[in-house]
């Protein structure tokens, strides 16, 4: 018999972003706007060029939206959904999928407490809490560790493209007044990548500050490239550089980012439960937003879960869902992009953006393309090392770019030392054996935090080594090792990053 508790709901969510607490704002609802200059710079090294915004699509258009922190906005509709009645369980993570005998989903269990890096319990051990309900709704954001077992288990991914991401790298810089211009956004494309693809995007907030972060599309086929570095080299344009100079960094983060689009979402129902935002990947990639989306589909996952429990089901299919979303305003956004990012990976920069412009233009005007394109794993995109040009980057000035250890220092980052590794690899030989040879171990470079190095052990042999304290849940590991060896599972007590403001 289990030794854990156990709590009854009638919905239990997995996760408490934007799409989670729509979904229970929602639940409990059924029992300052500003105008913004937007401007899109094509960079080339040390020269931009604007990018006229009359050429873009109108569904492009910023106009009458704002910026802000989408940390404290979780924290805002936090508050509201405890208002409500809403019980949120903050340091707890939900770590296991409860299932029923028929094979449905049950619900969660949170995970032990007071284990031991080696295993063993401590004196202040606690097993984790089974949270049972009619249905649960997996909010988990991108990449989540119960959203992957979720997907094999009832193959929901049998009928889309696989999913493919981006890694962001986003800080906050504190800026002189004179420099700061609330409600300017920029968007840029181009330099520094050259054979990846990606961009920046700078937004002036409020209280002097903007947010500014690089995004390089996890399909690289160089295993040289380090995500982190090109951000890094990217703020020493001329005219970001302009921007952030006199400036200090307060905060920094990062995170992985869908951008497979309408068609890698995969099926979002299944027996006891459903997928709801970024679990599933609901990203505008080129309008870079995907909180509106994620909040649609989490109030439309919890209206088909109430009106299943009004009708005395449970455990069952929500197929109701999956018919809202088919038919919502979240579909056909996403239907009249989903060209947009694979055209540029196919024929780049330049090309990929004239033609995808021109499809969005002709979607906008109603002429559907009679034709939806593909993509490729992530990670199954890297070249040999030896094949490709090693990139040489330069140090970090300590004033416009930094290392990764002072960034992830920014972070708040805190994992309680004496734990389980939450980074597990399926086999330990293979960083050594297969990816150092052929790669020259990419995890070293493509992730954000410093996690990953390859050091000598006392007989000078190469040796994995895993910082996992330094994690910043960015999940990138998880989707570009080329063996898929690395998975990254829930770490004890809900540690990781504190984004503040971010």
């Amino acid at each position: 018999m289990s030794e854990r508790e156990s709590m009854p709901y009638d919905v239990v969510i997995v996760g408490a972003g934007p799409a989670g607490l729509a979904a229970a704002i929602r639940l409990k609802q059924l029992a300052a706007e500003k105008d913004h200059e937007i401007s899109v710079w094509v960079l080339t090294e040390g020269k931009k060029y604007e990018f006229p915004h009359i050429l873009m699509p109108p569904f492009m258009n910023n106009k009458g939206t704002y910026t802000g922190s989408l940390g404290n906005f979780c924290r805002w509709l936090a508050g509201r959904a405890e208002a409500l009645g809403v019980e949120i369980f903050p340091g707890f993570a939900a770590a296991e999928v409860l299932w029923n005998d028929d094979g449905s989903v049950k619900g969660v269990a949170t995970g032990d407490m007071g284990i031991s890096r080696d295993g063993e319990r401590k004196p202040d051990y606690q097993p984790g809490m089974e949270l049972h309900a009619k249905y649960t709704l997996f909010a988990e954001g991108v990449r989540g560790h119960l959203t992957k077992q979720l997907i094999r288990q009832f193959e929901l991914d049998a009928n889309s493209e696989p999913q493919v991401y981006g890694l962001g790298v986003k800080e906050l810089w504190d800026i002189p007044s004179d420099k700061h211009h609330p409600g300017c956004v920029i968007h840029t494309q181009g330099w520094p990548l050259d054979e990846a693809n990606g961009g920046g995007f700078l937004y002036h907030q409020e209280n002097g500050q903007v947010a500014l972060g690089f995004v390089t599309w996890l399909n690289y086929s160089n295993p040289w490239l380090s995500p982190f570095e090109e951000m890094q080299r990217w703020k020493h344009h001329p005219a970001i550089r302009a921007v952030i100079e006199g400036g200090k960094r307060v905060s920094y983060g990062a995170r992985a980012i869908n951008d497979g689009g309408w068609q890698s979402v995969p099926k979002l129902a299944f027996p006891g439960g459903a997928l709801i935002g970024c679990s599933a990947g609901f990203v505008n990639v080129p309008r870079i937003k995907g909180s509106h989306t994620a909040m649609k589909t989490g109030m439309m996952g919890a209206e088909a879960a109430f009106e299943a429990i009004e009708g005395q089901r449970s455990h069952d299919e929500l197929t109701a869902y999956q018919q809202a979303y088919e038919q919502s305003w979240v579909s056909s956004e996403l239907g009249k992009v989903r060209n947009t990012l694979p055209l540029v990976e196919k024929f780049g920069n330049f090309v990929g953006t004239i033609l995808s412009g021109a499809t969005m233009w002709a979607e906008y005007l109603g002429l559907r393309m009679p034709f939806t394109m593909g993509h490729e794993p992530d990670h199954t995109t890297l070249w040999r090392a030896d094949q490709v040009k090693k990139i040489d980057y330069p140090k970090p000035d300590g004033v416009i770019s930094f290392d990764r250890l002072s960034s992830v220092f920014l972070s708040n980052t805190n994992h309680e030392e004496d734990q389980p590794c939450h980074l597990t690899l399926e086999d330990p030989d293979i960083p050594i054996e297969h990816n150092l040879p052929l790669y020259a171990e990419p995890a070293q470079r493509y992730c954000p935090a410093g996690v990953y190095e390859v050091i000598e052990d006392v007989e000078g042999n190469p040796k994995f080594q895993i910082n996992a304290q330094n994690c910043v849940h960015c999940k990138t590991c998880d989707i570009k090792d080329p063996k898929q060896n690395i998975n990254w599972v829930t770490p004890q007590g809900g540690g990781g990053p504190n984004y503040p403001n971010m």
